[in-house]
């Protein structure tokens, strides 16, 4: 695959059921595998009317990678005025997704390149994105992007699952 096998442009309405599928390909692949707290089901359950918002607000956009009329990927980005707390205008990459064969295409980079673009059109003065510490391809792929680490979140599950023999 070329990079001129795709097209990244801006997302219309009638890209919402690939949006949505593309979403759908995201939790399952990413979140839904390192994640037991997340909600698999989100994108068939939400994921129409989010896009469908964001599609709306110029504060957000919605990118997609188009392959012969059919979206193969997304990518959702938004941007916050600056606050007493963090002083920049901030842009955030909010969710972003390529099907696993089309990611030769480059087409991740393509997404990245036009949402940084954006984000400083945007007079963001930064650029952040998340990813899990155990999906080690996404963050080697936005450290070649220009993202360096920032923050790290620690978590603990507090569920009612006692070990036999700890708290007794």
């Amino acid at each position: 695959m070329t990079d001129q096998d795709v097209t990244v442009r801006r997302a219309r309405a009638e890209d919402i059921p690939g949006l949505v599928a593309s979403s759908a390909g995201l939790f399952a692949e990413d979140g839904g595998t390192r994640d037991a707290t997340i909600n698999v089901d989100w994108p068939h359950e939400h994921a129409a009317a989010s896009f469908a918002a964001a599609l709306e607000d110029p504060e957000r956009l919605v990118l997609v990678v188009d392959h012969q009329g059919r979206v193969v990927g997304h990518l959702m980005g938004s941007v916050t005025e600056a606050t007493a707390k963090r002083l920049v205008r901030s842009a955030t990459l909010v969710s972003m997704y390529v099907r696993p064969e089309h990611r030769r295409a480059r087409a991740g980079a393509a997404l990245v390149t036009e949402f940084l673009a954006w984000a400083r059109g945007q007079g963001a003065e930064q650029a952040e994105v998340t990813a899990y510490a155990a999906n080690t391809d996404a963050i080697r792929f936005y450290e070649r992007g220009g993202f360096a680490p920032q923050l790290v979140t620690l978590r603990q599950a507090l569920g009612g699952d006692k070990k036999k023999g700890q708290g007794d």
